[in-house]
């Protein structure tokens, strides 16, 4: 009975030894793995991810991450305009009269305090909002006012000489403190509303814009991520960057991969723009924020499966194909699936993610959306001007001929953006300031002035015809007259001092156009000759100022027979109205208050808050690096100081809050949204300001036209 029981006993002994034996290959002792797990799941000594082999919910580079540099800067200067129509004056001693001075004296100009004695001339204050990620020579809108205590009547035809703009930090006790010229602003001045009754508009003839007036002098500003403070480290920032890397990269001219993050501090990446999302940078943000931070084929190949029932759903869509984008190539199938779903949410969520993957298959989707979806059009244009295909082309010439004023501009800059210099959008350059675009439209005929970002005039229509009798102004100095049924018009130009100027044009918009800047006319002066025309009903079609579609408008689903409890039907709202595509952005006046503000008894200043909160592990953007407003006093010593980290940015950010800058009105370019399935807030509705006085601005709602 010895030997079976010292078998058996041997046998239970064999098969403990055999189910404590590593597997072969497994570099582990007798009883499991004899590496110490690190504490901080992300930070372990290889990078093992076995955990994540098989799951579908992976840590993403958003939980991670704080994006930095979407801001505005506020820049600010002093500078001198001449050419006015006897309504200036000797301005009274200011700060801004002795900075215009020194200008002046600097330059070398003979006699500079009896040329602020001229009638002809006054003193402006000048101010700028410099983007995000603009380059070095990329221009800018500029507002100019006329400071406090001025009797000048109207800035109307008035031309800012060449000025510096810099920004400007107030610190208690101390003063003003100026940074370093980071940009120079000069050019014809526009006002608003010139056609009605100059009385009634003193205040509006006090102020305006120079559209394109500025120009950036400065390097190029970039965005920066850095790790929040539970994540931060060189393996990190290593891993974050190699994992934006692996998803978007560029070739050098050696034709070498360079990503397009580099991890530069144990806390900062420094990100570059793919040029596909040069103009839709915030998709770019969105799409960075849902890259997974560590994941392994299987556990990918899972996640894009159950991605793949959250496309399909309506109220999921949206961010399920910001993650299928995410993932790149390998998602384009899954996304393909979305383009057969009957709703109309999946359909362009599917088309949007697979237009900036390259893939032409959805281009009928984001075609109808942009055509019938008021509250998907800006979205959709954004998203065919970045496909390099000759059917995207056709498609945005047809929505040219729609009736929606907003879809056919839309549609024009999409494709001056996708190629300007398509000969049927190329247009021509008038008078070294603004463009003119004649276009073969089949639509009812329509004029677009573009008084944001680029200064052109879109006539959709080749024949327009100007109606007669005409009597029209361009400015102080030119005359555009016509008897009833004449087949020609004639442009005088008349001025003291100078001999007169005739010339004798058909009746067709465009030759009239030409007309006034041979004569010299300005693009304000277009401007005014165009609104007075449509104003006298003198224009063959329609007159549009910045018709430009909108971000922030709610999708109302079609009714399918389902009641609610409210018996209301259901609103969706689509992307958030300060988060759109910057190719559509549109002047902003940083100084405006909005309802939130109201709401909660703070003001823009806010940034330093959201900074700290940003690196406590909050969701706020920082304070834009490089040359931000909160920065200035870091600007002096260089713009540039990208150098730092986070909790660098949060130090100057709070300083800069408490000693009083003048720029800490400038709010963020892109908002974040913390939740990846949480709906984005509808838009704040900005009160009256400065920008509205050129028709900008329109609440949106609805899917019906504007």
């Amino acid at each position: 009975m010895k030997r079976p029981l010292f078998v058996v006993w041997l046998t239970i002994l064999g098969l403990l030894v055999a189910t404590a034996a590593p597997p072969m290959g497994r570099a582990a002792g007798w009883f499991g793995s004899d590496k110490k797990k690190s504490k901080n799941k992300d930070d372990d000594e290889n990078g093992d991810v076995d955990e994540y082999d098989a799951r579908a919910k992976v840590p993403l580079v958003g939980d991670c991450t704080q994006v930095v540099g979407g801001y505005w800067i506020q820049l600010e200067g002093a500078g001198l305009v001449v050419d006015l129509s006897d309504t200036g004056e000797d301005p009274p001693p200011s700060e801004a009269r002795h900075v215009v001075l020194e200008d002046m004296k600097r330059r070398g100009i003979p006699n500079p305090n009896k040329i602020l004695k001229m009638p002809n001339v006054t003193v402006v204050l000048v101010t700028g909002y410099v983007p995000a990620l603009i380059r070095k020579g990329e221009q800018f809108d500029v507002e100019v006012s006329l400071p406090p205590g001025s009797k000048v009547k109207s800035l109307n035809g008035g031309r800012l000489m060449p000025c510096y703009l810099r920004e400007h930090l107030f610190v208690p006790g101390v003063g003003d403190k100026q940074s370093h010229e980071f940009a120079m602003a000069e050019g014809p001045v526009l006002v608003s509303g010139t056609h009605k009754n100059l009385a009634d508009q003193a205040g509006v003839l006090r102020r305006g814009r120079i559209v394109a007036g500025g120009t950036w002098k400065w390097e190029d500003r970039n965005l920066d991520m850095f790790l929040r403070n539970d994540f931060r480290s060189e393996r990190n920032a290593v891993r974050v960057a190699n994992a934006i890397g692996r998803r978007f990269f560029d070739y050098d001219k050696h034709g070498q991969r360079i990503p397009l993050a580099e991890a530069k501090t144990d806390s900062k990446i420094v990100l570059k723009i793919m040029p596909k999302y040069r103009d839709n940078y915030p998709r770019y943000l969105d799409v960075i924020r849902k890259i997974a931070f560590r994941e392994t084929d299987v556990a990918r190949a899972v996640r894009i499966r159950a991605l793949r029932w959250d496309l399909l759903e309506p109220e999921t869509s949206a961010q399920a194909a910001l993650k299928l984008e995410a993932i790149g190539e390998q998602a384009i199938p899954t996304l393909k699936i979305g383009l057969k779903n009957k709703d109309p949410q999946v359909r362009f969520h599917s088309a949007e993610a697979l237009a900036y993957l390259g893939d032409a298959a959805g281009l009928g989707a984001l075609f109808e959306a942009a055509r019938d979806q008021y509250a998907f059009r800006i979205f959709a244009l954004a998203a065919m001007a970045c496909l390099d295909d000759p059917e995207v082309h056709v498609k945005l010439r047809d929505l040219m001929d729609v009736d929606s004023a907003e879809t056919r501009y839309g549609a024009f800059r999409a494709l001056t953006t996708l190629d300007k210099n398509d000969p049927f959008v190329r247009g021509e350059k008038l008078n070294n300031q603004f463009r003119l675009h004649t276009l073969k439209t089949e639509g009812p005929p329509m004029v677009h002035i573009t008084n944001c970002k680029k200064a052109e005039v879109v006539l959709f229509g080749a024949d327009q015809e100007i109606k007669t009798p005409i009597f029209a102004r361009a400015g102080n100095n030119i005359i555009v007259s016509g008897d009833p049924g004449a087949d020609h018009l004639k442009v005088s130009r008349f001025e003291v001092g100078r001999e007169d100027q005739r010339k004798i044009v058909s009746t067709r918009l465009r030759d009239v156009i030409r007309a006034l800047t041979d004569l010299g006319a300005t693009f304000p002066d277009v401007n005014q000759f165009l609104t007075e025309s449509d104003h006298q009903q003198n224009l063959a079609g329609r007159l549009e100022i910045d018709a430009l579609p909108r971000a922030g408008r709610s999708y109302e689903p079609p009714d399918q027979g389902i009641a609610t409890k409210s018996g209301r039907k259901q609103k969706n709202p689509v992307g958030n109205a300060d988060n759109g595509p910057n190719m559509f952005a549109v002047g902003m006046d940083k100084k405006a208050k909005t309802k939130g503000d109201d709401d909660t008894g703070k003001d823009d200043s806010s940034q330093a808050d959201a900074a700290s909160k940003a690196s406590s592990g909050g969701d706020g953007d920082l304070a834009s690096s490089g040359t931000s407003s909160s920065q200035s006093k870091s600007s002096t010593a260089g713009s540039s100081s990208q150098s730092g980290d986070s909790s660098q940015a949060v130090k100057q950010a709070s300083q800069s809050d408490s000693s009083g800058s003048k720029t800490s009105s400038v709010k963020p370019a892109v908002q974040e949204i913390d939740d990846d399935d949480a709906t984005p807030a509808p838009a704040r509705q900005s009160r009256w300001n400065f920008w509205r006085l050129f028709n900008f601005g329109g609440d949106p709602a609805g899917n019906k036209e504007p």
